[in-house]
């Protein structure tokens, strides 16, 4: 016998009644009924991590969950990520957000990225840790009461300036925010006005190039830490990368900053393969590369020339015909005898060899729009990614890059931000001289994620200025990578950088920049 099921539809017919006496219908039984439930699903102490449990797809790695209990723990949710490329400070960033969530603490949210990492930002909350976010585009909606994501570049115009510094967010997230460092800026203006309870700053490269940038920084998460400028020069700052009294600012400087590296990590199941081939260039190439220094436009080094020569003759080119007359000279005849490029031969042996997906780098936009003619004259799919593309496009172009095309061509544009671990062969077409960007490069397809070796390859051409380059530096390298990598070593030897782009544009000659490279070899040794 089927159990008889009433219906009281009773309360229908009072509900309008009880609206309209009082503002906020309730009562005690349901207010204690709501407390109740709130007690039991948040935790009364802080103390290890609830958003694993509820993610079980994802594999989270050891340093991960310790940023993010560190934040949550000890930092009050407000902290600079710092994490070396490749480790997943997005990852962390996500796992913090979803546990204030779970927490019931943080509901409205905004995210602010670079235009080209908005789109990756949304599928990277949704499919890692699923949270559904608002991306706002041309007309965006600032009430939304959930996670929003929109680029820094939209959200500080004027006309939604009021929208947003009026509103209380809950958490607030910046990626690159490196580019927060100079307070004079807009966007640190405009970061600076945000009223929000927790915030989360995301940046592999803290400092850049002097100690001012990390107070500013700092100064956004929680001002008053290094105390106003003038008592922070006073106390800490000497000179422009360095600090007095290390220890203090240190232990103050980990309150809010954490910063993991790659050897000190247990990421060490995908292994990085690194040759570094050395070209013999044709009797053309040779011959236009040592016919440059007869023909110097004004305020541009040898140096300068020869390292675009190395590229391609276009990236050379597009400096010398900014002369005028320059088509008459021997240089610019050598040039038109110049039928191929042995670079592009050999990234294309190495592409047709592997038969697998590649990014190739140039730093010379010359160079990568014959490269994309070169690889699809000889039958492989190639797409280019620029840093003034606009955002559809750029992400268009990463989407090509996962489908039909075999090898994307990128400046220096797409070694910040991109997820690109379903690539593991890289090919530097030309380097550039400071090691740190050649990292961030490397950190595009050797990142978490990642779940086959990579393979990366140098290419240069023998008896050439960037030959000599690598003759000095293969060594070194990673001396000069853990040098700037450290937390403790982040600012006193920030120099390195600065050291290698002086010795690079005011070196009058090979040799004088030789001098100056070993000379800084010998100090980091």
């Amino acid at each position: 016998m089927k159990p008889s099921i009433l219906y009281d539809d009773s309360w229908e017919k009072t509900l309008n009644e009880q609206m309209n006496a009082s503002l906020h219908p309730s009562s005690w039984p349901l207010f204690s009924l709501t407390a109740e439930t709130k007690q039991r699903i948040i935790p009364t102490e802080f103390h290890g991590l609830l958003a694993p449990n509820f993610l079980p797809q994802m594999q989270f790695l050891p340093h991960q969950i310790e940023t993010a209990k560190t934040v949550m723990e000890e930092m009050n949710g407000t902290a600079i990520l710092a994490d070396e490329v490749g480790l997943g400070k997005t990852i962390e960033a996500g796992l913090v957000l979803k546990e204030y969530m779970l927490r019931g603490l943080v509901s409205r949210t905004l995210i602010l990225t670079p235009a080209s990492l908005v789109n990756q930002w949304a599928k990277e909350l949704r499919d890692k840790f699923q949270i559904y976010s608002l991306v706002q585009r041309k007309k965006p909606d600032w009430s939304w009461n959930g996670v929003q994501i929109a680029s820094i570049d939209s959200a500080k115009q004027l006309k939604y300036e009021n929208d947003l510094l009026d509103s209380l967010f809950d958490m607030i997230i910046i990626d690159e925010a490196h580019r927060l460092k100079n307070p004079a800026t807009k966007n640190y203006q405009f970061v600076s006005r945000l009223q929000k309870t927790y915030c989360l700053l995301l940046t592999a490269t803290p400092v850049q190039n002097n100690v001012d940038e990390l107070f500013h920084l700092v100064s956004l998460l929680k001002p008053g830490l290094f105390g106003n400028n003038a008592f922070f020069n006073e106390r800490f700052k000497k000179g422009k990368r360095s600090v007095y009294d290390q220890d203090a600012f240190h232990a103050l400087l980990k309150k809010v900053m954490i910063r993991n590296l790659r050897d000190e990590t247990s990421q060490k199941t995908v292994k990085r393969f690194v040759q570094t081939i050395r070209i013999t260039p044709t009797k053309e190439e040779k011959a236009f590369y040592d016919s440059l220094a007869g023909c110097l436009p004004n305020s541009i080094t040898l140096l300068t020339l020869q390292r675009e020569a190395c590229s391609s003759k276009y990236a050379a080119l597009a400096t010398l015909k900014k002369q005028e007359g320059f088509n008459q000279t021997e240089t610019a005849l050598i040039a038109e005898s110049i039928k191929q490029n042995s670079k592009a031969e050999k990234a294309l042996e190495i592409v047709k060899e592997h038969k697998e997906k590649a990014i190739i780098f140039t730093q010379y936009r010359a160079t990568q729009q014959y490269l994309e003619l070169f690889f699809r004259a000889n039958g492989i799919p190639a797409v280019s990614f620029q840093g003034n593309f606009k955002k559809g496009k750029k992400d268009w172009m990463i989407e090509l890059f996962k489908g039909p095309a075999q090898v994307l061509i990128a400046t220096e544009a797409g070694s910040e931000g991109l997820n690109l671990q379903f690539c593991r062969h890289l090919i530097n077409f030309d380097l550039p001289w400071n090691p740190m960007k050649l990292e961030q490069r490397i950190g595009r397809i050797h990142r978490f994620g990642q779940t086959q070796d990579v393979y990366i390859y140098h290419l240069a051409y023998e008896q050439s200025v960037e030959d000599r380059m690598l003759t000095l530096l293969q060594e070194k390298i990673n001396l000069f990578q853990s040098a700037i990598g450290k937390l403790d070593d982040i600012l006193d030897q920030n120099w390195v950088e600065e050291h290698i782009y002086d010795a690079f544009q005011k070196s009058k000659s090979i040799g004088e920049w030789e001098i100056k490279m070993q000379n800084l070899a010998a100090v980091l040794e």
